[in-house]
């Protein structure tokens, strides 16, 4: 069922990237106030009577091509009518036309000119004095910025508000603003309507429930149905999102044991499935009253995709009611004019026709259908597909056509077929650089065919120009990393495998040359490189927002000159793990002018079965109240794994400190309590983590000022309805932290709130930030969150901007001390928030739990840490001496293992 769900949820999460092209996305509304595509009476009237008859006839076959499918033939009529009235200066037909190409370029993907002829048809208004034609284009221009994934631009057009608004503040000049001071009922709902799209692609699904409620009853006055049932439509699109949302709440409720409150977030979350349907179910029943078949099919594919989601809904017979849907929508195919959108009406029910199940973690779009295919109409309505848009001449219809329908002979090892029909996809997407959204899928689905083929350098090629693609600046990446929160957790399905796929490539590569080679330097490097920036997007995902993480490009930290750090990064693979290790170039013998040598071993164990060794390792270190001992022995089977071959390095090159760059679930475990049959691993070294090669910037630790913000909670506390013990020694551990660092100070239960820990930032810089409280870190941000005084909470998106406002002075935030966290074993994104913290915040080096201790032993190695720090020593040999000062003392691990260093280890 979980990837079913993935199934789903990947295809919308794709939708919001292709919003120009993917029919069941509700982005797409019909909010188009200024109706250009069908002209009013005084339209036709200025057609007809204001301009010459060659002209007339220009605009009049642009209009009879567009209706008949031929967009690009509309196009090249009405921009022919566009220079004839730029020579004749006729402002208004000029307006009428421009509005034309800009609704006919958004559909073929053209955004830049859409937003180019919106911007000129807007100032061509203004100058005319017609104010409400003014906000009614803004509405349309706020559409299409919301298409490209740009909701903040687009919600600054329709009201002013930037995204981290609660309300819309109506900006003077703004098309909400126009529509309310000029009574243009009909722009008020349009504005509205596109509005409750941006908010609702930006999470806000509340607000997007508002507002499409209001745009809904404004329609309903004034008699607009096709208005009322793209409101409907798009409010069934924000209560599918927040169930969703509510459901992978639930589960990191589960995570941390809170079954109460994941019981309130699945009611929440069938209540809002329920809401969807009904929303769905009405604007179906007004699109079928209206005979708008294109409103019919939008609906219908929404709710083939809601029956199809697995959910506790009271809804019998939902996957015979999905059938129903989808045989209705096939009949309905047959009776719509060609166009862009059947093209995609057909791809998209061909794909829900096709069920994916497996356990693969590469789930799309390389998995296969389970369906055979004399069953399916999947390869009938994929060539239809590719007629209807090549009769139409639409090339990016055409590209995904093709690319999907290389995806169906591509299962069925048709690798001839497969690759000629990708290459053609390939060459339509890049044609006139239409479709270059697609571009990357075509490139990754040709990488996967040739290596299937045994063609590994052109598998390589292609891999690395599909990623190519993806990160160009200003590329497509980004609009897929801050899509709708609710499918988040989809990242590692729709993007993460092309990257996996690539770096194993250039692994597998380097394993054919020779250690000693400049070129199985530079393929190790180049997986390196390829998984550090995968870490980046996990990072940018988990967060949900368009945050900038500082990147420090100059050189990666496992290439910087340094004799005793070697740096470990893990790339987790479906069936073995590679271990890449990074040590200092003592000897210069390949290569005086490299600071640093490679080398990498193989984990021959598959993701789960490794998977389950690190989680039980992990269980069995927080069990210190049992005394079997079982955590050394899964400590020492790790320490063999990700340790021991590398150790004849380690020794030659005299190493003292170990960096680590996790993936996955290793992220969860403490590398300091690996064992090697003698000794603890923090024992042999100095230990520090960090999310990327280029997330940390290694500075010495400035032993100037070092003045403390020290704040924390001794009192039991109840948050969203989960209780929390008391911390007894949390007293202790701040007083001592404040004797030791002169001009500190301490906030303390009531005294310890968000606005208090704010005003102190504004007012004092603090070099280091203590807090000691219950720190709760989930699956998702919502979920991960600090608790304060007053039974009150800091959630890590306000810790995040309120600890920025102190790392933006002259004084960055050195370190960053959260002592009573609890991450969840057995998810890999709930250690992303923790990591996440330093970099999106602009903190050098953290200082964190993994799992919650209340103990002496706490305030005991947190007091000996900071003395260390004054020493002076390291960061991470200032932690290493205190671990090393417990475990002299027979403490055991679970008491002090869980404190982990992140970011600048120096």
């Amino acid at each position: 069922m979980q990837n079913r769900h993935r199934r789903f949820s990947v295809r919308r999460l794709l939708v919001i990237l292709f919003v120009s092209s993917l029919i069941i996305c509700l982005s797409f509304n019909y909010y188009h106030p200024s109706n250009a595509l069908q002209p009013t009476a005084s339209q036709i009237s200025q057609i007809t009577t204001a301009q010459p008859p060659d002209v007339r006839q220009l605009v009049q076959q642009g209009i009879e091509r567009y209706r008949s499918g031929d967009v690009a033939g509309a196009i090249a009529f009405w921009e022919t009518a566009l220079n004839a009235y730029q020579s004749a200066e006729n402002l208004e037909n000029r307006a009428i036309v421009l509005e034309k190409l800009a609704i006919a370029y958004q559909q073929i993907g053209q955004f830049e000119q859409a937003i180019n002829h919106w911007k000129e048809a807007i100032a061509n208004s203004r100058q005319r004095g017609d104010f409400i034609k003014q906000g009614r284009l803004l509405t349309e221009l706020a559409q299409t910025y919301g298409k490209l994934g740009l909701n903040r631009e687009a919600i600054a057009l329709l009201c002013g508000a930037i995204e981290t608004d609660d309300d819309c503040l109506e900006s003077e000049g703004s098309a909400l603003e126009i529509a309310r001071k000029f009574g243009d009922r009909p722009g008020e709902a349009a504005a509205l309507g596109s509005l409750g799209e941006a908010y609702r692609i930006r999470g806000k699904y509340d607000q997007a429930i508002k507002i499409l409620e209001s745009s809904l009853k404004i329609s309903l006055e004034i008699n607009l149905p096709i208005y009322q049932f793209s409101a409907l439509n798009s409010l069934g699109n924000v209560y599918f999102s927040k169930a969703q949302l509510n459901e992978q709440r639930a589960n990191s409720a589960r995570f941390r044991n809170a079954e109460n409150k994941a019981n309130e977030f699945i009611k929440e979350a069938n209540f809002d499935y329920k809401k969807a349907l009904e929303s769905f179910q009405n604007s179906l029943e007004l699109a079928q009253t209206q005979k708008h078949q294109s409103g019919q099919m939008r609906v219908l594919l929404n709710l083939i995709q809601l029956y199809s989601y697995p959910k506790d809904l009271n809804l019998p017979d939902s996957t015979k009611r999905a059938e129903q849907v989808w045989k209705d929508a096939f009949t309905l195919l047959e009776t719509l004019p060609d166009s862009p959108n059947k093209v995609y009406a057909a791809i998209d029910l061909a794909e829900f026709e096709q069920p994916v199940f497996s356990n693969d973690s590469t789930f799309f779009p390389a998995q296969c259908s389970s369906i055979k295919s004399e069953n399916s109409k999947a390869e009938e309505l994929f060539k239809k597909a590719v007629y209807i848009a090549k009769t139409i001449q639409d090339n990016r219809s055409e590209s995904f056509a093709l690319g999907k329908l290389g995806h169906l002979y591509e299962c069925r090892k048709d690798y001839d077929k497969a690759l000629q029909l990708t290459q053609e996809a390939r060459l339509t997407a890049d044609q006139n650089l239409r479709a270059k959204d697609s571009l990357y899928l075509w490139e990754w689905q040709a990488g996967r065919i040739l290596k299937a083929q045994g063609k590994e350098l052109e598998a390589m090629a292609a891999y690395e120009r599909a990623i190519a693609i993806l990160e160009a600046e200003g590329g497509i990446r980004d609009n897929l990393l801050i899509a709708e929160r609710d499918l988040q957790f989809n990242f590692q399905d729709s993007i993460s495998p092309l990257y996996r796929e690539f770096a194993r490539l250039k692994l597998e590569r380097a394993e054919s040359l020779p250690l000693e080679s400049k070129e199985y330097q530079k393929e190790l490097d180049s997986a390196l490189d390829t998984i550090d920036s995968l870490k980046l997007a996990e990072l940018q995902n988990y967060f949900g927002n368009d945050c900038v993480f500082e990147v420090f490009d100059k050189e990666r930290i496992d290439n910087l000159e340094s004799e005793d750090t070697a740096v470990f990064s893990s790339i987790i693979f479906e069936d073995r793990t590679a271990i890449v290790a990074s040590l200092p170039n003592f000897k210069r013998e390949i290569n005086p002018n490299i600071n640093r040598l490679k080398t990498f071993r193989w984990i021959e164990v598959d993701s789960q079965t490794f998977r389950k060794q690190i989680e039980n390792f992990r269980q069995a270190l927080e069990a210190y109240f049992e005394l079997s001992g079982n955590f050394l022995t899964l400590g020492e089977e790790l320490y063999n794994d990700l340790i021991a071959p590398f150790v004849s390095e380690l020794n030659s090159a005299q190493i003292k400190t170990l960096i680590f760059v996790q993936d996955g679930l290793l992220r969860s475990i403490p590398m300091a309590a690996l064992y090697d049959g003698e000794q603890f691993l923090v024992e042999k070294y100095a230990i520090a983590t960090t999310p990327g090669l280029r997330l940390t910037s290694p500075q010495p630790f400035n032993l100037g000022n070092l003045r403390t913000l020290a704040l924390g909670l001794t009192e039991a506390a109840i948050v969203d309805g989960e209780k929390f013990a008391a911390l007894e020694n949390v007293a202790a551990e701040l007083n001592q932290i404040i004797e030791l660092f002169p001009g500190s100070k301490k906030l303390l239960n009531e005294e310890f709130t968000r606005e208090s820990f704010k005003q102190e930032l504004e007012q004092t810089v603090y070099p280091i930030i203590h807090i000691a409280t219950h720190g709760q870190f989930g699956t998702i941000p919502e979920d991960t969150f600090l608790v304060t005084g007053n039974n009150d909470k800091i959630t890590i998106t306000d810790l995040e901007s309120d600890i920025r406002l102190l790392s933006e002075s002259l004084e960055p935030l050195e370190l960053l001390a959260l002592t009573a966290c609890q991450t969840g074993v057995g998810d890999d994104r709930t250690t992303l928030g923790l990591a996440g913290i330093t970099v999106q915040a602009g903190v050098r080096s953290a200082l964190a739990s993994l799992w919650y201790v209340d103990d002496i032993s706490t305030q005991e190695l947190v007091t000996q840490f900071y003395n260390n720090l004054r020493s002076p020593m390291s960061k991470a040999e200032a932690l290493k001496e205190a671990q090393k000062m417990l475990i002299d003392r027979k403490i055991h691990p679970a008491r002090w293992a869980p404190f982990i260093l992140i970011g600048n280890w120096l």
